[in-house]
């Protein structure tokens, strides 16, 4: 077929670009390969050091190395909280992995269901992406073998040899030392967490909350080189961890051991302190729960068996039960009344009670004629609410509360209540009433609105004991802890810390003799000591009022809670124990507790201060010299103080060991 001229022009037309076109693609192609150019440069030269260490990254895993929980230690040295070696599972999420499909083979492996392991990944969903989530605690050995043998298939899956902490049998001193586990959500948005992360240990309660920052010490890490399955084939460097510092608590375990055994089977509390200074030498509640159970995996069989217990087993019963103190706080109703020589001349004919505003308040027995020196002894309420009645709610209230009640004491333990004491004030600020006159005389015996901790009663009564000073309680050695972190503890538990009231030799001389007759012929005699200068008052505190009582029917919490409160020796004693039984009835049957706590702490004493005399008898032994250095003789072993300095030098000194009686108490004074 032939063409004719006019046809093939207008081909030869459509077919040539113009000359603008062309230059234009030209510059178009020209750009884009330059920039292809400036970007080829900025991979190879200039980024290189940033890919190559990326690179290199994707080749290092940086496993985490756990430090190790310092280790709990009573006064002498003697362990009672250590760790053990174990091992855990950790997911990782930069395997490029399916992980929903290995979620089935994963839990079969690691006897876990699949919602369970969902339901970690939830929780740790706004987390990094490097960051290895913990699966599963304290993983047995099957488990462990698991795991090897399919690091092909589920490279996602890594073990890690952690610490954990073991704590003794039986929730033996539990309270006091508290547990550890794994930080939740809401204390993750805590100031005081600020860098913690998901899934770090910390401490939960007592001991181990208040001073986690110095016992959980500082984690290390391993560098090592993995293949690209996530398998490790190699190890380039590691950063040692450092170990949280060892605690020295002031409990002496011996004391301990003696408070666990008066309490079983009971629900209530012990606590000692030594006055001079503060320190707690045992600390029971009961019923006690197993922080064993929570430093793992805590089940839900035992969580719910805690939570459903009636009795309050995770309540520490010696700073949070706020409880009516009974008749041991007439000790503070006759410090009241002394110092406002109100209690000196008063003499009260008791005939079982006494009216007052219209109404009869009972007294447990016919005690006849009663001053202060009898009435502490036979605890006569007729005596403490006429007294009351004299003194008036505001003041019994000014003098309480120099003496911490209503108030923190600033123990070094977590969550602990304040207690109350009415007032005037008081009851317009809680229930915008007036204070009625008749309301004081329950208050006289410790009844009414009066609610103390056992620690506030410990601190309170053997601050009189010792003259007026008081201390702050505490559970480990100021010395054991940094100055700044002690200041932090002290500003975090607040109180009323260390004070002296004003205490007059001869009102200190009346209400402590008051209180070693109170161990001889008074309400606590069957708890008597023979050879120990033993003091203390008993209080039997009623649950709920006569009315109510008798629309209860009665029953085992109907009946009346038993207090003690008792020191050895009677004045500037080197220990005070406080014993609360909830429902043991009357307070006689807690000064037989009590009386054990003391007894054991005398009999320690005793064996300990022959031990010195016999030790300081020879000449001190010299350890063997080490390279480069002279022996060191080893210093002698300080004497125990069982005899303390008085507070008021005008009184004579009672030492542990002393015996001796008081002036017999007449009755018809």
């Amino acid at each position: 077929m032939e063409l004719n001229p006019q046809t093939e022009l207008t081909l030869g037309q459509t077919e040539k670009l113009p000359i603008g076109k062309l230059h234009a693609s030209q510059y178009l192609v020209a750009v884009i390969l330059l920039i292809l150019s400036v970007g080829l440069w900025r991979l190879e030269v200039v980024g290189a050091d940033n890919f190559r260490a990326m690179a290199e990254a994707n080749r290092i895993r940086k496993v985490p190395v756990m430090a190790p929980r310092g280790r709990l230690f009573d006064r002498e040295g003697r362990l009672l909280v250590d760790n053990y070696p174990s091992v855990s599972c950790y997911l990782l999420r930069e395997q490029g992995h399916d992980l929903n499909a290995d979620l089935p083979r994963i839990a079969s492996g690691l006897h876990l269901t699949v919602e369970q392991i969902e339901s970690v990944l939830r929780r740790y969903q706004a987390a990094p992406k490097y960051q290895p989530i913990p699966l599963k605690q304290d993983i047995t050995p099957d488990e462990q073998a698991f795991i090897e043998a399919h690091r092909n298939e589920l490279p996602e899956l890594e073990t890690l040899e952690e610490q954990r902490r073991v704590y003794p049998r039986d929730g033996f001193a539990a309270h006091l030392i508290g547990y550890v586990g794994e930080i939740s959500e809401d204390d993750l948005n805590k100031e005081k967490y600020a860098f913690y992360q998901p899934g770090d240990v910390v401490g939960k309660s007592g001991v181990e909350a208040t001073y986690d920052a110095l016992l959980r010490g500082v984690d290390g890490s391993r560098d090592v080189i993995v293949n690209s399955h996530g398998k490790e084939i190699g190890h380039l460097g590691e950063t040692l961890a450092k170990p949280g510092q060892d605690i020295k608590l002031t409990i002496d375990l011996d004391l301990q051991m003696a408070a666990e055994k008066a309490m079983e089977g009971k629900v209530g509390s012990i606590i000692a302190m030594d006055p001079h200074n503060g320190e707690v030498l045992a600390l029971v509640s009961r019923p006690t729960f197993d922080p064993n159970q929570f430093a793992g995996k805590l089940t839900k069989t035992y969580w719910n068996e805690i939570l459903n217990n009636p009795d309050h087993p995770l309540l520490n019963k010696a700073i949070q039960a706020q409880l009516a103190p009974g008749s041991t706080f007439k000790i503070i109703m006759s410090y009241a009344g002394l110092q406002e020589q109100e209690a000196q001349s008063l003499r009260v004919m008791c005939n079982g009670g006494a009216s007052f505003y219209g109404h009869f308040f009972a007294c447990d027995a016919r005690h006849g004629m009663v001053d202060i020196n009898r009435a502490i002894p036979v605890s006569c309420d007729t005596f403490y609410y006429t007294l009351a009645n004299k003194l008036g709610i505001d003041t019994i209230a000014k003098y309480a509360t120099s003496l911490g009640l209503s108030q923190h004491t600033g123990v070094d333990l977590p969550d602990e209540a304040s207690g109350t004491m009415p007032s005037t004030q008081w009851k317009m600020k809680n229930f915008h009433e007036k204070w009625y006159a008749g309301e004081v005389i329950s208050v006289g015996i410790g009844q009414g609105a009066v609610a103390v901790t056992p620690v506030q009663l410990a601190r309170a009564i053997g601050g009189i004991a010792s003259g007026g000073v008081l201390h702050r309680p505490h559970t480990v050695f100021p010395d054991e802890v940094p100055s700044d972190m002690l200041e932090a503890v002290h500003e975090t538990f607040p109180g009323s810390g260390e004070k002296t009231v004003p205490l007059s030799p001869d009102n200190w001389e009346t209400i402590t003799n008051a209180m070693a007759q109170t161990t001889i012929t008074g309400t606590a005699g069957a708890a008597r000591l023979e050879g120990i200068d033993f003091a203390g008052k008993t209080g039997t505190a009623q649950v709920m009022s006569h009315d109510a009582l008798a629309r209860s029917g009665g029953g085992h919490r109907t009946v009346p809670n038993a207090w003690f409160v008792g020191m050895a020796p009677r004045r500037n004693p080197d220990i005070i124990v406080v014993v609360l039984w909830e429902n043991g009835n009357w307070g006689a049957n807690s000064a037989k507790l009590g009386a054990q706590i003391v007894n054991a702490f005398v009999t320690k004493q005793r064996k300990k201060e022959n031990n010195i005399h016999i030790a300081e008898a020879a000449p001190a032994p010299v350890l063997p010299a080490s390279s480069g250095s002279a022996s060191t003789p080893v210093a002698p072993v300080r004497k125990p103080a069982l005899e303390s300095t008085d507070a008021a030098p005008a009184i004579k000194k009672t030492a542990v060991t002393e015996i001796k009686k008081p002036a017999p108490v007449d009755a018809e004074n």
